[in-house]
């Protein structure tokens, strides 16, 4: 598939502007048979986060698509970010480019965060072979920035295939670095505000009732809208500057070259150092606005996404926690609904920006202290 059909088939696809109804499959299209998708997740996360590696692990999830992203230049790519992993579909002509890149970033996660990463590349027709699909849609979280959205129940199967063994790529050579040029980790931890920090995945029962289904996510939207801005962990005007060192490390790990991490690590420096002035004096240079940046950020940011499943990372008051607790229980009691539920006092942000003056910088969240990796480990079974 040349750029001008795999363009075609981008502008074809649904955009959500409004979230509510996001899990309504007959609104998606599905991947064509000659696709791939590209999976990727970090064998016991859960682990590495009790041993303090929550930054790594996030960053190693992001490096998964910054790498596609940087192989497939020019390419627009429909992903979705899952904490400890990510999931992306990748056209014909670029299934073997993202084979390589995503071979370099497995060895990269090993040999540079003390990361143990697995990744596939599942063919879309092994997944309708199997008698399911991957269907697509978009979600336009800001004016500038939309994220996919993934349906079917064909990526979760990916997933399990991959964590059986099977697809998996082969590990790139010793000293192999991915492309992650614009992959950042400049945030501290962001503080829940209405009352503690919510990492949330509700998944449908196989052959389950759609209807349901669908009354339930319905039911939690609404809950969330009782909150402000729906629960949103990030602040309207962006989260508040800081320079953590882990995360300064991460981003050196992974942007640096051979023998330039000392530079790197002052470009990062000098990089926050300039945002902060220019935030406090409103100041602007090249185009540059750091209030404006702190605001698309919040805009940017996918707090809120349908990946097989609803997933959430809200910042939402005790109350509007156990409420939603009550009603999931009571779905999964009646057999319509697995759900795993993770509570924490702080969000967690990884960034890619491409360009600082551009407004299309995405931002990928998650809970600071096991987030949907802990969230995963506790699904529960109807």
């Amino acid at each position: 598939m040349d750029k001008a059909v795999h363009n075609d088939f981008l502008a074809g696809l649904p955009v959500f502007t409004d979230f509510d109804g996001v899990e309504d499959v007959s609104r998606y299209r599905a991947l064509p048979s000659n696709w791939a998708l590209a999976v990727a997740d970090v064998v016991d996360s859960t682990g590495a986060i009790s041993n303090g590696k929550y930054k790594s692990v996030n960053m190693a999830g992001a490096s998964v698509i910054s790498a596609m992203l940087n192989a497939l230049e020019g390419r627009e790519l429909l992903f979705v970010f899952g904490g400890d992993g990510a999931s992306v579909a990748i056209p014909p002509d670029g299934i073997e480019t993202a084979r390589a890149a995503l071979s370099a970033v497995v060895r990269w996660a090993g040999a540079e965060l003390g990361i143990e990463l697995r990744g596939a590349i599942v063919p879309v027709s092994e997944i309708e072979a199997n008698g399911l699909e991957v269907r697509v849609a978009r979600y336009q979280a800001s004016p500038n920035v939309t994220y996919a959205m993934f349906a079917g129940g064909g990526a979760s199967w990916a997933e399990k295939q991959m964590k059986a063994g099977r697809f998996q790529v082969d590990l790139a050579p010793e000293g192999a670095v991915p492309d992650l040029t614009g992959l950042s980790c400049r945030w501290n931890p962001i503080p829940a505000r209405h009352g503690q920090i919510v990492s949330l995945i509700l998944l449908p029962v196989p052959g389950g009732d759609s209807r349901v289904f669908s009354t339930l996510v319905a039911d939690v939207l609404a809950l969330l809208a009782t909150e402000a801005r729906d629960g949103h962990p990030v602040p309207s005007n962006g989260p508040s500057y800081g320079l953590s060192l882990d995360g300064v490390e991460a981003e050196t790990k992974a942007t640096a070259l051979e023998g330039s991490r000392i530079r790197t690590r002052l470009s990062i420096l000098r990089d926050w150092l300039l945002v902060v002035i220019l935030g406090v004096f409103n100041g602007r240079i090249a185009g540059f606005s750091s209030r404006d940046y702190l605001k698309d950020v919040a805009l940017n940011t996918d707090f809120r996404k349908f990946d097989d499943g609803l997933k959430l990372t809200v910042d939402i008051s005790a109350e509007t926690t156990s409420r939603l607790v009550e009603r999931l229980d009571k779905a999964a009691g009646a057999g319509a609904c697995r759900y795993g539920i993770h509570n924490q006092n702080a969000a967690l942000m990884t960034c890619i920006v491409p360009s600082a003056i551009r407004r299309d910088h995405m931002h990928f969240v998650d809970g600071a202290a096991g987030g949907y990796a802990e969230a995963a480990k506790q699904l529960r079974e109807p």
